[in-house]
């Protein structure tokens, strides 16, 4: 860059999505301001200055960077992977740099305002209707299944799937509560893959970086558990998919700067889900993106922000990058096994943690709810997704033990809708076994003088070996059960013998309903308080 002319940015947002943009602008020699409410460590190191803004607060943030306008110069605005390009637009009007329109923000950030605009300029989306929080949801026309979320809030917090009007109820009071407005959208439920896309926008030409595969898993939630980059799509489905990207984006007038957009590709063609006016979110543009195919889509973004051409935007995918996720069982975390051996596996480029010791962790419900993300590199997919599967299943969140929230969720026989097992039985006659399994057996002679036991046994299923389930984290059944059991410190008997505990059905719905967890719970908890009997008959109840 010429002598004297030194850019000043300021990148709204201080968490690990915005980490790529510090240290590319810090790398071009640029001076990098990060307002947020909260920053983290690595990005306070990295940045030329902090200012403790919120990022709702509008007007706070427009009277910091105009007094950093009017002391030492600013030349541009920025955020990636948070759901306030709105204020980032209305900091960089307020100040006269380069930006997208306010209505232009708006109406990418409001899911009302986003379908009206399509529907107006025939944009595919979802037929829709929208509703404030306490009123009735009469007189529409659509049909269940249906999906609500609410109007302004990102994540898939607040996002469900409702089969019938009871659940229809429930989930708009709950979509309602995520609502910065209390406003909430229903839309017809639409069946077919969902596609991630990032876009860079210069002068109303459109450059589609690339197009990922989400993984979207347990309904009637939308939990993505990962993405792989590029996309799986035949030419002609892609085509169709960014073409139905470049129609949305023309649509809402975005003409300078990022779009990002998740499309639904169906067996009636493709329909815009939503599009962001900025960067995505998930560790895709900055992190998939430059791994897959070695573009850097924030440092072109961050360009158009400062008033520059966004630079050479060609690649070649030489690379297949796939980013997983790893969850838990709802408790509280007492440590996390297996870092480094994630870490160490060759391909693995970056490991991310969202929860530790002490904290309390639930089984995901929305895209805020998962324990951390691992993102491999590999030179075709096979490779790429087995090195992020491998990673995301040596890793343990081991939860402490004798928890009620925990206990509950393995062992009660209540409907859990929010928490699914983790495997299902698959051959009749082990679901017929299990049925007529005794919970424990404890015969005479299995206690040490400690009331502890002197080796615990495991009750086998007859068709076990048969068995092909996976569980979240794609570890398969035996696999499964062969960790679980050395981990748990069980031993996998026919018969009991004369000297050893004998776990039956308690085992057995630990390990089906949190597979290795689950039965490494199990096993801590019947080690952790003293006379092991107690323990057995509470966890049987």
């Amino acid at each position: 860059m010429p002598a004297g002319k030194r850019k000043t940015i300021m990148i709204l947002g201080g968490g690990v999505m915005q980490l790529p943009a510090v240290r590319l602008a810090k790398d071009r020699g640029w001076r990098v301001i990060v307002a947020a409410r909260e920053v983290s460590e690595d990005i306070a190191d990295l940045a030329d200055a902090v200012e403790t803004v919120d990022l709702k607060d509008a007007e706070g943030m427009l009277a910091t960077a105009r007094s950093y306008c009017r002391q030492s110069g600013l030349d541009g605005v920025f955020t990636a992977g948070t759901d306030f390009s709105t204020t980032v637009a209305y900091v960089a009007s307020g100040c006269g740099l380069p930006g997208v329109p306010v209505g232009v923000a708006k109406a990418a950030s409001d899911k009302k305002l986003m379908r009206d605009c399509f529907r107006r300029n025939g944009v595919p989306s979802p037929r829709y209707f929208s509703l404030k929080a306490g009123e009735t949801p009469s007189g529409h026309s659509l049909e269940f299944p249906l999906v609500v979320k609410p109007v302004d809030n990102m994540g898939a917090r607040g996002v469900r799937r409702v089969d019938n009007q009871k659940e229809l109820e429930r989930a708009l009071e709950q979509a309602s509560s995520q609502s910065h407005t209390q406003r909430v959208i229903v839309e017809e439920y639409l069946e077919g893959p969902e596609l991630s896309l990032d876009a860079i926008v210069f002068e109303g030409r459109i450059s589609i970086c690339g197009v990922a595969d989400r993984h979207i898993c347990f309904p009637p939630f939308f939990v993505e558990m990962g993405h792989t980059m590029p996309t799986l799509l035949d030419s002609k489905s892609r085509q169709s998919v960014e073409e139905t990207f470049r129609r949305g984006i023309r649509a809402l007038g975005i003409t300078n700067g990022a779009a990002k957009g998740d499309i639904k590709l169906t067996a009636e063609g493709c329909f815009v889900g939503e599009i962001a006016a900025r960067l995505s979110g998930g560790y895709m543009s900055g992190w998939t993106f430059p791994y897959a195919a070695g573009l850097e889509v924030t440092a072109a973004a961050m360009n158009i922000a400062v008033g520059l051409p966004p630079g050479e935007l060609t690649h070649d995918y030489d690379h297949v990058s796939a980013e997983r996720a790893f969850i838990s069982l709802p408790g509280r975390v007492s440590r996390i096994e297996g870092l480094e051996s994630a870490r160490g596996l060759p391909g693995i480029k970056a490991l991310f943690l969202r929860t530790a010791a002490g904290e309390s962790v639930q089984f995901p419900i929305d895209n805020m709810g998962k324990c951390g993300n691992v993102i491999s590199r590999a030179e075709n997919r096979e490779q790429a997704v087995s090195l992020a599967e491998r990673a995301v299943q040596s890793i343990l969140v081991r939860l402490q033990p004798d928890q009620a929230l925990t206990t509950k969720h393995l062992f009660s026989t209540e409907r859990r809708e929010t928490t699914p097992p983790a495997l299902v039985l698959q051959q009749e006659a082990d679901r017929l076994a299990l049925k007529k399994m005794p919970p424990y057996i404890l015969p005479r002679g299995s206690w040490n003088a400690d009331g502890s036991a002197a080796e615990i046994g495991v009750l086998d299923l007859p068709r076990r070996r048969d068995e092909k389930g996976r569980d979240w984290h794609g570890l398969g059944f035996e696999a499964a059960l062969k960790k679980a059991l050395s981990m748990a410190g069980f031993r996998l008997l026919e018969k009991a013998g004369n000297s050893q505990l004998l776990l039956g059905s308690l085992f057995w719905r630990a390990f089906l309903n949190g597979s290795v967890q689950g039965a490494v719970y199990l096993g801590d908890t019947l080690r952790s308080g003293g006379d092991i009997r107690s323990s057995l008959r509470r966890l049987a109840v």
